[in-house]
């Protein structure tokens, strides 16, 4: 396919909604993405991943596709591997590491390798669970990583699932609804500190770390309803870190970025410590990018369009096939 310009007009197909818990969030992303990409004179149309997809896709060839698609229909990688298969450039993660990242055990694994901090924690099965006992397994855990703890699905985003465990009475709910999204489990250690999220664009000059957004629940914990109501969360951007300690989160995100092979986009998540220490959580591959979703807010901070960003990623992807 013929190199395209980001002035030019391209045909966009967005993709949004899905069937995943996150279908609401995705379904207003989907929507600002399109709102940002029209307002260049992009010719966009929005497009529910169902059974009639492919086939449009197949027959209207548009010049890149520009998923939309939070939780597992558009970040576990096989949307993306029949994208593959087309033949059609689309704006992300490739397969492969869509995989690494949407496993946050595996994720951890390999971010760690690459020299970043992440919390202790243990990847539990619901099969495991069971066949070893509760009583015992939980004792176990208490033991090991002492509390507070912070138990997560395996995969997923949103907060969905998650609970901040201060005391051993409350890890048995916490796991049973960790379980409700996944059939595995992770428990962390949680570290203190000052949580933050980084976004990180590559529009064909490599990986660049955005600034870093600081998050401050007005509840304490940032819960599904935290990130995406209004006036839940007080967000600072840039967040107040020193120079020093705000390159380090930058040089973190960065490295957990090309050390799964992401691409084009993803967002950080991060816990600093009262050291300086950026530690590791989770990478998404998708992030959110509703009206108060992080990755608009870092963008606006680095002093960038959205509409300019969002085409600058299409035109990457065309460029990359």
């Amino acid at each position: 396919m013929a190199e395209k310009e980001a002035s030019e007009a391209l045909e966009i197909v967005v993709l949004a909604g899905g069937i995943s818990h996150e279908r609401d969030i995705s379904l207003r992303s989907g929507r600002r993405v399109a709102d940002g990409l029209n307002s260049l004179g992009h010719r966009v149309s929005v497009r529910e991943p169902d059974s009639a997809l492919l086939g449009f896709l197949t027959e209207s060839r548009p010049d890149v596709v520009w998923p939309a698609l939070h939780g597992a229909s558009g970040e576990d990688g096989a949307l993306r591997a029949l994208l593959e298969l087309t033949g059609i450039p689309f704006v992300g993660s490739r397969t492969d590491a869509s995989r690494l990242a949407w496993s946050k055990p595996t994720a951890k694994t390999v971010v760690a390798r690459a020299g970043v901090s992440t919390p202790d924690a243990v990847t539990l099965p619901k099969e495991t669970f069971r066949e070893l006992g509760a009583n015992s397994v939980l004792a176990t855990i208490i033991e090991g990583l002492g509390m507070p703890v912070v138990v997560k699905p395996a995969q997923g985003g949103s907060a969905q699932g998650v609970t901040i465990v201060t005391t051993a009475e409350e890890l048995p709910r916490a796991m049973v609804d960790a379980y409700t999204y996944s059939e595995v489990a992770l428990i962390e250690r949680k570290v203190e500190g000052v949580e933050v999220s980084v976004a990180v664009i590559d529009t064909g000059d490599g990986a660049e770390a955005l600034p870093a957004v600081e998050i401050e629940p007005v509840d304490g914990e940032y819960t599904f309803d935290a990130r995406y109501n209004a006036g839940e969360t007080r967000f600072y951007v840039p967040a107040r870190l020193s120079a020093e300690v705000a390159e380090a989160v930058a040089q973190a995100a960065s490295t957990a970025h090309t050390a799964l092979g992401l691409r084009h986009l993803s967002r950080i998540d991060l816990i600093v410590d009262d050291a300086g220490v950026p530690w590791f959580l989770e990478a998404n591959v998708l992030p959110g990018l509703t009206e108060t979703s992080i990755m608009p807010q870092a963008i606006a901070a680095s002093g960038r369009d959205l509409g300019d960003v969002y085409a600058a990623l299409a035109v990457a992807a065309i460029a990359e096939g």
